[in-house]
C-alpha cells in the first residue's frame, strides 16, 4: 500500500510543477514540439533563457540542452539522476518576435525564451570536467541562481572561498564531494541537493528536512510510522466507511459525523493508468482529483466544518494546488505569485477562480506540519487567504521554490531553489515557514503516531465547539 510513497514519483510530480520566468502575451494554443515528422519547424533554432540558464539548440533531429553559466557553458543530456533531470518540454508557444514560451504541459509554464542567430561562442569552448572547472560551475550556478542565501543566513562567497583553498587538499571523488556537499549544507534548504556517482555508487547530499523526518528515520521508520498514522485514522479517529483512495495518496471521512475530513499525502499520483508527465496524465490527475473533491464535498454538506489534513504532504504538480483551492471559495482570488528576482515585479501571478464542481465554504482547519512542503506549502499558502480557512498544527517547512536542474561538467548533478514565491500580499515564507494560527503538536517525538490522531480529534473538537457558539 505505501509502497508507492517513493522519490521517484515524488520527484516526477515535482518536476512538472510551474516553472515562471517572464511575461508575455502567449498564445493559448501551445504547440507540440514533437512532431509525427519530425521536430516542428518554428520551434527549431537557438534559444535562450538568461533565468535558468538554459539554451535550447533545436534541430531537424531534437533537443540539445546547453547550461550557460558564468563560468562557462557546456552541453548536458536530459537523462540524469532525479526525473527532474529527465523531463524535456514538450510545447511551443510564439510570443512576439524572437520571443517564445515552452511548457513542459500545454498551459502549466511560463518560461520564456529569446531566440539567438547562433549559439554563443563560450559554449562548448572550455574543458570544464576537472574538479576546479566543476567547482567554478557549482559556485557560479548557485551566485547567479539561487534566492535565498541572505534569508538561511549564508554568505556564499565566504563558502566559495573556503572550498577554493580546500580543493588543494582533495584528491579523491569522494573527498570531492565533501567539499561541494560542505558547501550548501548550511543552507538547510531541502529543495537543494547534490548527487553523484562513484566509487559504483551513488551518494547524495540534502539537508533541512525538520525535527520530524530525521527522528522518524532514525527511530521507527518511515514506513511502519506512515502505516500506524493511516491505522490510528481508520480505526480510532474517522467513522466507519472512512476510505483509503486515489492510489492510496488520499484518505476521506467524517469525524463524530460533524466534521469532514481529507488527508493528501502527495500533490499527484492519483491515476498510476497513465504515462507520466503526458497532457493526457496531467488531465487525468485533475480529473481524479476533481472527482473525489466534488463527492467529498457533497457528502460535508452541513456539516460543522471540514479538515484538510497535510501534515504529511510532501509536494507534488503545482496544477493540483490550485485545483484544491478552487473548491473552497466562491469568489476568484490571487492565490500566489512567482519570479526569479526579489527586486523585480512578479513573473506571474496565479488567480484562482471557483471550481465550476462542488464547493465548500463553510470553515476549515488545514492541518501542517514541518513535513508540510513545496505543494502543500503551496496549497496552505493559499487556502490560509480565505475568510472560511485557519491553519492548525505546526509550522510548515519554508520550502517552496521548484528546484532548477543542473547538471554539472563531471556528470554530477544539482538542484537549487531559484524561484521566490509569496502570497497575494507580497509575503515571502521561504525559509521560514507558515505559521499556524491554531498551535498544535501533530507530530510529538515521544509517540508520533497517536500524536496525529489527538491533533485532528484537538481540530475537530475546536471545530465543533466554535460552531456551537
Amino acid at each position: 500500500m505505501l509502497s508507492r510513497f517513493t522519490s521517484a514519483s515524488l520527484g516526477l510530480i515535482a518536476a512538472l510543477g510551474l516553472s515562471a520566468c517572464d511575461t508575455g502575451s502567449a498564445s493559448p494554443e501551445p504547440r507540440e514540439i514533437h512532431t509525427e515528422t519530425g521536430m516542428l519547424p518554428a520551434a527549431q533554432g537557438i534559444w535562450r533563457n538568461a533565468d535558468y540558464g538554459w539554451i535550447l539548440e533545436i534541430d531537424e533531429t531534437g533537443i540539445t540542452r546547453w547550461q550557460d553559466t558564468p563560468a562557462g557553458c557546456y552541453r548536458t543530456a536530459q537523462d540524469g539522476p532525479t526525473l527532474m533531470s529527465q523531463v524535456e518540454y514538450r510545447f511551443f508557444t510564439p510570443a512576439g518576435p524572437d520571443r517564445a514560451q515552452f511548457e513542459y504541459l500545454p498551459g502549466d509554464g511560463h518560461t520564456i525564451f529569446r531566440r539567438l542567430s547562433t549559439l554563443p561562442e563560450h559554449c562548448g569552448a572550455t574543458d570544464l570536467t576537472d574538479r576546479a572547472g566543476t567547482l567554478a560551475v557549482f559556485a557560479s550556478v548557485f551566485a547567479q541562481h539561487y534566492a535565498f542565501f541572505e534569508r538561511r543566513g549564508v554568505d556564499w562567497d565566504v563558502q566559495i572561498e573556503q572550498a577554493r583553498t580546500g580543493l588543494a587538499d582533495v584528491d579523491t571523488d569522494a573527498g570531492f564531494f565533501a567539499l561541494l556537499s560542505a558547501m550548501i549544507e548550511p543552507l538547510g534548504d531541502s529543495h537543494t541537493k547534490l548527487i553523484a556517482e562513484f566509487d559504483g555508487e551513488r551518494h547524495r547530499a540534502q539537508y533541512g528536512f525538520g525535527e520530524t523526518l530525521p527522528m522518524i528515520h532514525e527511530g521507527m521508520g518511515e514506513t511502519p510510522w506512515l502505516i500506524g498514522i493511516i491505522d490510528g485514522l481508520m480505526t480510532d479517529v474517522l467513522d466507519p466507511g472512512a476510505r483509503h483512495i486515489l492510489n492510496d495518496r488520499v484518505i476521506v471521512g467524517t469525524i463524530d459525523g460533524r466534521i469532514g475530513y481529507i488527508q493528501i499525502f502527495t500533490m499527484g499520483g492519483f491515476d498510476d493508468t497513465l504515462e507520466p508527465g503526458t497532457p493526457e496524465w496531467a488531465a487525468g490527475e485533475l480529473a481524479a482529483l476533481n472527482a473525489m473533491l466534488d463527492e467529498a464535498l457533497t457528502g460535508f454538506a452541513g456539516m460543522d466544518g471540514v479538515i484538510l489534513d497535510l501534515s504529511n504532504n510532501r509536494g507534488g504538480y503545482d496544477a493540483v494546488t490550485r485545483t484544491i483551492a478552487s473548491h473552497f471559495t466562491d469568489e476568484a482570488f490571487d492565490g500566489y505569485s512567482v519570479r526569479t528576482d526579489w527586486n523585480a515585479d512578479p513573473d506571474i501571478t496565479y488567480r484562482i477562480e471557483p471550481s465550476g464542481g462542488v464547493r465548500y465554504t463553510g470553515p476549515v482547519a488545514v492541518l501542517t506540519s514541518d513535513v508540510t512542503v513545496s505543494a502543500g506549502e503551496i496549497t496552505t499558502l493559499m487556502m490560509r487567504q480565505l475568510p472560511n480557512v485557519t491553519q492548525a498544527g505546526q509550522t510548515t517547512r519554508g520550502a517552496f521554490s521548484t528546484p532548477l536542474a543542473k547538471p554539472l561538467p563531471n556528470g554530477w548533478y544539482v538542484e537549487l531553489a531559484n524561484e521566490i514565491f509569496a502570497d497575494a500580499d507580497g509575503t515571502v515564507y521561504e525559509g521560514v515557514g507558515l505559521e499556524p494560527t491554531w498551535p498544535i503538536t501533530v507530530f510529538d517525538p515521544a509517540d508520533p503516531v497517536a500524536s496525529h490522531a489527538q491533533a485532528v480529534r484537538d481540530v475537530a473538537a475546536r471545530m465543533m465547539e466554535n460552531a456551537g457558539d
